[in-house]
């Protein structure tokens, strides 16, 4: 029985115990689910039983003698949570989707804060606003799949939404990038199966490598928030582009950004200090209080009585503390997404390249900063048996785990069941940095661009 990725669904505490298990091969080169700790359990029940029988015997006549007060508990909490997946599993497969592609224009000035006000557009929490639609329907509120996908060197970019929602996107698009066309595409992920032979593949998802309310670098870092002359221009995103456009035409690489609009349930029920629901806004208030009281210089000295007095100095911050103060600030001041990131390279035979794999792993190293967040590989698919040998001997869990991830990215699941992963919390600042039109400075040749859009015959013309 598993936890569902950090956020229960079995037996009370066992995402606790999951996750600490989960997160252990790091350290100690092994990993093992959370059912292992019953497997062991049972073992140690069968041991007891062998030295003192009727003290076992004993021992399940209280629980037995008890079962009243626990089983109703243990069965109806269990009953609970499925009844809430299975609806809301039952509400999602009504939900029809569609993959829209972007065709780019040819000649584009626009700035990522285009997609910016894109992605503000697209923060809708809808269809979730009581507990009778959460519970009881089992409604979600919508999510989004961003992908950058490379199909033989050719680079694509796709938006993956439901169908209610195709005509809203299409209408923010084209607000922002008159010259853009969007197109019903097929789904790409679908007409390869990477897992079979002679096909190879690795699989990663990343997350931030600091505290959520720490930007990574945005493209106001980069001067895109300023008119700029082409030549002059530095894009982050162009770095991700080219990469994906090296591929040969037989290797493949997708990255997707499956995100919706952030509330709280990364923080799993916590309360802020005014009882409401703990986000990311008070994480970023937190982290601020704690730069602030590092600031703090305490003196000492010895009053007139003799006794030792103990007093707050004024705090004199560093350039760089007051930067990181002013960062935070600025991030959590934003519409909040939460977002999960997937990638996947493959190809195959003698066209697979091993270097692939490091390269796609650090694929956003162009948006990494020491000073505040970068993006890594989590522990998980393709990262979690790469450390040491004995951890999969003959290389079979990493082949489930690939099946599973394909199917995973095939459903863009991310924040329900089958799949709950683990997420990072950006505003759309981020997000827009790591996903949006690129400028026509942005010269990489296999990024296709259209000439013109085409359109409707003008009304007033004689019949």
């Amino acid at each position: 029985m598993s936890s569902g990725g950090g956020h229960g669904g079995g037996l009370p505490f066992l995402h606790i115990i999951d996750g600490w298990l989960g997160n252990a091969h790091q350290g100690g080169g092994f990993s093992m689910p959370g059912n292992a700790l019953f497997i062991a359990g049972a073992a140690e029940v069968i041991a007891f039983f062998l030295v003192a029988p009727q003290q076992t015997l004993t021992n399940f006549e209280f629980l037995l003698f008890l079962s009243p007060l626990w089983i109703p508990l243990v069965l109806g909490r269990f009953a609970l949570l499925r009844f809430i997946q299975t609806k809301r599993v039952e509400y999602i497969a009504t939900q029809a989707t569609v993959l829209l592609e972007l065709k780019l224009p040819r000649d584009t000035r626009k700035p990522p804060i285009a997609m910016e006000t894109v992605l503000a557009n697209l923060h809708l929490a809808s269809g979730e606003a009581t507990w009778y639609k959460r519970y009881v329907l089992g409604r979600s509120r919508p999510w989004y799949s961003l992908e950058l996908v490379s199909l033989g060197g050719k680079v694509h970019m796709y938006i993956w939404t439901r169908e209610t929602f195709r005509r809203p996107i299409e209408t923010f698009l084209y607000a922002q990038y008159p010259g853009i066309e969007v197109i019903e595409a097929s789904d790409y992920s679908r007409l390869t199966d990477p897992t079979h032979a002679p096909y190879k593949m690795t699989a990663f998802e990343y997350l931030k490598t600091n505290l959520d309310a720490y930007p990574i670098r945005t493209y106001t870092d980069f001067g895109l928030d300023q008119v700029q002359k082409p030549e002059e221009t530095v894009d982050p995103l162009a770095q991700v582009l080219e990469t994906l456009g090296s591929l040969g035409p037989q290797e493949q690489a997708w990255v997707q950004f499956v995100v919706r609009a952030s509330k709280a349930e990364k923080y799993e029920g916590r309360q802020n200090k005014s009882g409401g629901r703990y986000d990311w806004k008070d994480e970023g208030k937190e982290e601020i209080e704690r730069i602030r009281q590092e600031l703090v210089i305490q003196n000492e000295y010895i009053d007139a009585q003799g006794n030792k007095q103990t007093t707050n100095g004024f705090p004199n911050p560093t350039e760089g503390q007051k930067d990181k103060i002013k960062a935070i600030e600025r991030n959590i001041g934003k519409l909040a997404f939460d977002v999960g990131i997937r990638a996947i390279y493959t190809a195959p035979g003698e066209s697979y390249h091993k270097s692939m794999g490091s390269l796609m792993s650090n694929i956003f190293k162009p948006f990494s900063s020491e000073q505040y967040n970068g993006l890594k590989p989590g522990s998980r698919w393709s990262e979690h048996f790469n450390d040491y040998p004995w951890e999969d001997l003959g290389g079979h869990h990493l082949a489930h785990a690939m099946h599973t991830v394909l199917g995973f990215y095939r459903m863009r699941a991310f924040f329900h069941p089958p799949y709950t992963g683990k997420w990072s919390t950006m505003s759309i600042e981020e997000l827009a940095t790591l996903f949006h039109i690129p400028s026509s400075s942005v010269t990489t040749p296999s990024l296709p661009r259209i000439q013109s859009t085409s359109s409707a015959a003008p009304s007033n013309l004689p019949t």
